[in-house]
């Protein structure tokens, strides 16, 4: 009996064993390209992402075209599909943008007559997949700025439709083209993202073997394949400088190679995070990941020739970039990138910073080189990165920093306090330069946020302060706006009477269910107990927001509580996200990876970032010149969200934030987590000051 006893204990150990194995992810065992669910948040108003292949910040992404669409493109529950376009803004919005150039396999000897309709369908990073009901199958694969279709047919009639008038939402405004034989090449141009602005794109498209363009009207193409043939390749490539430059971008290797390629690149860029624990939670570690290195885009050729955006050519060493949404991602995905992509960041930060001399607008300019969205608080990203060691020459662009600041709207209390925040980065601009006048002249004017702040956002008495849009807001309430003062958090206490009053009214924030994460203006007000006795409630909410069932009553389409939001916010499936919860670009994705990593952007503008337990027992961020820093956690449950003690290297650290300087330094920062938080705060805190 004894021995039965003992056989089954080591039986049941064993199941165990087995099962934590299974359930448990490490990076030594598994590619992390091959956990990233590429369907997340690509169905309804669920984050507006897609199944697309892409590649790490490339400007060509080939994804599918469905009826009905979502912002991308595509639908997940859709069955029908129109084709396949060849670029998209990811998560942003206004119905979103791109969609370019239109490819169609059909039947038969007329593609408007053959309808596509899918069976099976998948996908990974860089290369999507789809079977339809008339045995047609579709792979495609992108590598940089080429990418390849690769159809299969049934015998008989069948050709490839291609329509280069076609882009989301109406936004094609011209297109001139030439045919030779088998290749097709020429630009479109195009309207940017909520149709402000507008882009040019050069293009080289190219069919494997002997089939040959046909002309069906201005804008419309065709070419008919063998009745015998089976298969078929079609290489496109992208350029935003000329027809020639896509043309040398093609890439017609085999697909298996291509894809292969790609699926290993996009491995080496995942891999810069390693997380150890659980398999779920990694799987949407790293396809949130993913989503924050889909733009901004590379722009300039390999000869280091790029389009700025005035349209005009131009030459440089660095790799050049564009396609911004930098209002909604400096908050997270910008910061998140100058630590993971520290050999692309600088030519990011050169990017931004030339707008300045090639024409910035709030927008973007009727010739940008690729699709792009928006750029406000473009020199709060600049004196963030110079604040991080990145090189920028304030001095070059101080005019027309100048410039923009002085033109900053101050009609309605949100902007008035946005704008604020961009006199203060100007402020310290000017006193990087030595320039104290300018420097206090522009400290003065970042001041007067007080002045509105206390007409608009004290009192919170007044009837419409849960009201989104209320007194001319853009996006938002005065309960979610007037905590943005992320350069003088000091200053805000005492506006609000001191720490107790302060606390208690943050204290109803959250009890109330006012807080809005489906959109970004009250993004770090979570962080925001951080600077005071109760930072425990910080950590608190970080991890409920991340991995918990929440509570949410507002939406990003400006209504609030057409049925209350119950469920936890990132989920790895198509419905993720919030009701209209935009992944703007990835700003939500990067929010969650700080989040789960352990520390997140205090200000921006600030090299600080404010500590909370990781959502992994270990997550090492691999670093330049074999350096990592890991971040540890002893007694890891998902039950203990709160820190009891943090040692850096061995040696206590008597912090609640680190630096930049901290993470690239490398080493271990050990996290003691407990389900019981330390009310008495014993750490020094840090909180932004206006007067520093």
């Amino acid at each position: 009996m004894k021995r039965i006893f003992i056989i089954l204990t080591l039986i049941v150990n064993l199941n165990v064993l087995a099962q934590t194995k299974v359930n448990n992810f490490s990076i030594k065992n598994t590619r992390p390209v091959d956990l990233v669910n590429v369907f997340l948040g690509s169905s309804g108003d669920h984050g507006q992402m897609s199944p697309a292949a892409s590649y790490p910040f490339s400007m060509l992404s080939i994804g599918p075209q469905t009826y009905p669409k979502t912002h991308t493109g595509y639908e997940y529950l859709a069955k029908k599909f129109l084709g396949f376009t060849h670029n998209r803004f990811e998560g942003v919005g206004c119905q979103g943008s791109g969609g370019n150039m239109l490819i169609k396999p059909f039947l038969g000897n007329d593609e408007l007559k053959s309808e596509l309709l899918k069976i099976s369908e998948r996908a990974y990073p860089g290369y999507y997949e789809v079977g339809f009901e008339n045995k047609i199958k579709a792979q495609l694969t992108v590598l940089g700025k080429s990418g390849k279709h690769l159809y299969q047919f049934p015998k008989g009639e069948k050709g490839i439709y291609l329509d280069l008038s076609y882009a989301f939402n109406n936004a094609f405004v011209a297109e001139e083209h030439e045919i030779k034989g088998n290749s097709v090449s020429g630009y479109i141009v195009s309207k940017t993202t909520c149709s402000v602005g507008k882009y040019k794109l050069f293009y080289y498209i190219e069919l494997d073997g002997n089939a040959d363009w046909k002309a069906l009207s201005e804008h419309k193409l065709v070419a008919m394949l063998s009745n015998n043939s089976t298969s078929i390749g079609v290489n496109v490539a992208f350029s935003s400088v000329s027809i020639e430059s896509a043309k040398s971008s093609l890439n017609k290797s085999s697909f298996e190679k291509l894809r292969a390629e790609s699926s290993n690149d996009w491995n080496n860029n995942l891999s810069k995070i390693a997380v150890e624990g659980n398999l779920e939670d990694a799987k949407l570690f790293y396809s949130l990941l993913y989503r924050t290195m889909q733009s901004p885009y590379v722009i300039s050729e390999k000869d280091g020739r790029y389009r700025n955006t005035k349209g005009e050519i131009k030459q440089d060493n660095e790799v050049r970039y564009n396609g911004w949404a930098i209002w909604d991602n400096y908050r997270t995905q910008l910061p998140l990138l100058s630590i993971v992509t520290p050999e692309r960041y600088q030519g990011m930060v050169n990017s931004i910073a030339d707008l300045y001399n090639s024409g910035k607008k709030d927008y973007a300019t009727q010739t940008e080189p690729s699709n792009t969205v928006r750029t406000e608080h473009a020199i709060v990203v600049l004196l963030d990165a110079y604040s991080k060691g990145y090189k920028v020459d304030f001095s070059k662009i101080a005019d027309s920093l100048v410039k923009e600041v002085n033109g900053l709207d101050y009609k309605s209390p949100d902007k008035a306090l946005e704008s604020s925040y961009d006199n203060w980065a100007m402020a310290q601009i000017f006193k990087i330069l030595k320039n104290k006048e300018k420097s206090d002249f522009y400290l003065n004017k970042a001041l007067e946020y007080k002045t509105y702040w206390n007409k608009d956002f004290k009192d919170i008495t007044r009837g419409d302060v849960d009201r989104m849009q209320a007194r001319g807001l853009y996006q938002g309430t005065i309960w979610q706006y007037r905590w943005f003062v992320p350069y003088d958090f000091k200053g805000l206490v005492e506006l609000d009477g001191g720490e107790e009053a302060y606390l208690a009214k943050l204290d109803e924030f959250f009890e109330k269910d006012l807080y809005n994460h489906a959109n970004e203006p009250d993004l770090q007000v979570p962080l925001m107990y951080n600077f005071t006795k109760s930072g425990y409630k910080s950590q608190y909410w970080m991890h409920t927001l991340a991995a918990d069932t929440v509570i949410q009553n507002y939406f990003n389409d400006n209504s609030r509580g057409i049925g209350s939001f119950i469920d936890k916010i990132y989920k790895n499936e198509p419905k993720a996200y919030i009701r209209t919860m935009d992944d703007d670009a990835g700003a939500m994705s990067a929010w969650y990876i700080f989040t789960a990593s352990g520390f997140s952007p205090a200000c921006v503008g600030w090299p600080v970032y404010y500590l909370n337990v990781p959502l992994f027992q270990s997550i090492t961020y691999r670093l330049p010149k074999g350096k990592t820093f890991k971040v540890e956690v002893e007694n890891f449950n998902p039950k203990n969200k709160y820190i009891k003690s943090v040692t850096l290297n061995g040696s206590a650290f008597n912090k609640n934030y680190i630096t930049q300087q901290n993470i690239e330094a490398g080493g271990v920062l050990k996290i003691t987590a407990s389900a019981v938080p330390e009310k008495v705060s014993k750490t020094e805190n840090w909180i932004s000051s206006i007067e520093e």
